[in-house]
């Protein structure tokens, strides 16, 4: 019978270290984070901001957009839709960029997870500013 290769045991240290850091950390100033875990449980803290606020934005942009009045395909539905699938495209778009393309850039480096969320957070502040500029009354 075939041996079974053993499992690495990163993965199962790693969620059992970081509930004990992460509350913390999470009352931390950030500006002291000198660990890589230290730094990632910040870096993370700032692209769940940066998320809370895309979302804000994003159900504004839904709300202006169904106050408009036109006929199809101009219509509020119809606006709503491509809004979403815009939404669905660059959430694909970020997520691909920055998880897929910054992890390769890094090869798998210490720095890895910062730059990613990094990543996240530019660009997910970036399309905030974007619907907010767009999507509100004029």
């Amino acid at each position: 019978m075939p041996r079974r290769a053993a499992r690495p045991l990163l993965p199962l240290a790693l969620a059992a270290i970081v509930p004990i850091i992460s509350p913390a950390h999470a009352e931390s100033d950030c500006a002291d984070a000198a660990s890589t875990v230290e730094i990632n449980v910040c870096f993370d803290k700032e692209y769940q901001a940066a998320d809370k606020a895309l979302n804000a934005a994003y159900e504004a942009a839904i709300a202006y957009i169904r106050t408009q009045t036109g006929e199809k395909p101009y219509d509020a539905a119809s606006f709503e839709a491509a809004m979403r699938n815009a939404q669905r495209a660059w959430v694909a778009y970020r997520d691909a960029d920055c998880k897929d393309l910054v992890a390769q850039e890094w090869s798998g480096g210490s720095g890895t997870t910062s730059a990613i969320l990094g990543c996240m957070t530019e660009k997910t502040v970036q399309r905030t500013k974007e619907l907010k500029d767009r999507f509100t009354e004029r």
